[in-house]
C-alpha cells in the first residue's frame, strides 16, 4: 500500500508518493498541459502512476490564503478532488499546503539549485511536502 500526494496547479501536477512502510515521501514527477482546463491526460496519467505505485490512497494539496479563507485556486481544487474520486475510485484528502511551495523553493537554494533549474522541481518537491506532512499526522 502507498499513498500518493499531488500538488495540483493551473498548468502543472507534482507528484509524489509514500514508501509501503507509509514512513517517507518521495518525489515522482511533474505532469504538465498546456492548458489549466485539458485535464484527460493528467488524469490518465495520474491513473497509471497509481497502478505503478500501487496506490490506494491520494492526498490533494488544498491551497488555502494564508488568513485561512479560501480562493479560486480552492475552487478549481475541489473540483479536481470530484474529477480524481470518480476517475479513480480512491479516497482522496485534503491537505492544507500553504508554504509548502516557499519550503520546497528554500530547500532547493539550500541544495545550490540554480533559481533558473528549480522552476523544473518545485511542483514535484511541494508534492513531497505535502505527502510528508500527511504522513507524519498518522504517526500521531
Amino acid at each position: 500500500m502507498r499513498i500518493m500526494g499531488l500538488d495540483y496547479g493551473s498548468k502543472t501536477v507534482g507528484i509524489a508518493v509514500s514508501d509501503t512502510l507509509l514512513i517517507t515521501a518521495q518525489s515522482v514527477e511533474i505532469i504538465r498541459r498546456e492548458s489549466e482546463n485539458k485535464l484527460r491526460k493528467t488524469l490518465a496519467r495520474i491513473e497509471q502512476l497509481i497502478k505503478e505505485y500501487d496506490v490506494n490512497e491520494l492526498v490533494l494539496g488544498l491551497p488555502k490564503n494564508m488568513n485561512n479563507s479560501e480562493g479560486v485556486r480552492v475552487e478549481k481544487t475541489r473540483e479536481f478532488k470530484e474529477m480524481l474520486e470518480r476517475r479513480t475510485g480512491l479516497k482522496v484528502v485534503f491537505w492544507d499546503e500553504r508554504l509548502t511551495t516557499v519550503a520546497a523553493d528554500r530547500a532547493m537554494m539550500e541544495a545550490g539549485i540554480r533559481r533558473e533549474e528549480r522552476k523544473n522541481y518545485v511542483d514535484k518537491i511541494a508534492a513531497t511536502f505535502i505527502l510528508q506532512g500527511y504522513l507524519d499526522s498518522l504517526k500521531k
